[in-house]
């Protein structure tokens, strides 16, 4: 059984970071590709970020030069760290992974404000 657990979500100031974590467990996670997206109140669920089991990369324009991906194979994790934040940033950020199936976490609210 697939099972994704993200944490380090919270609330923080305008301007502030964050790095949330999600730990895979059931998988062999250098085999998928893992990602974090993010729905915020009253809109679609949109992709953050991806990190392919190559360790290709591709971010949303939104988030491009304050938000970065990495992961850790032998923890089976993958991290987005996340800087200069805005309150535009404020959603539930969900952990998904990737490869014949999609798995998703059940999110963690990140809270920007002023």
């Amino acid at each position: 059984q697939v099972q994704l657990v993200e944490s380090g979500g919270g609330l923080v100031q305008i301007g502030g970071s964050l790095r949330l974590s999600c730990v895979a467990s059931g998988i062999i996670s250098s085999l998928y590709a893992m990602g974090w997206y993010r729905q915020a109140p009253e809109k679609q669920r949109e992709l953050v970020a991806m990190i392919h089991s190559n360790g290709y990369t591709n971010y949303a324009d939104s988030v491009k030069g304050r938000f970065t991906i990495s992961r850790d194979n032998a923890k089976n994790t993958v991290y987005l760290q996340m800087n200069s934040l805005k309150a535009e940033d404020t959603a539930v950020y969900y952990c998904n992974v990737v490869r014949f199936s999609v798995y998703w976490g059940k999110g963690t609210l990140v809270t920007v404000s002023s």
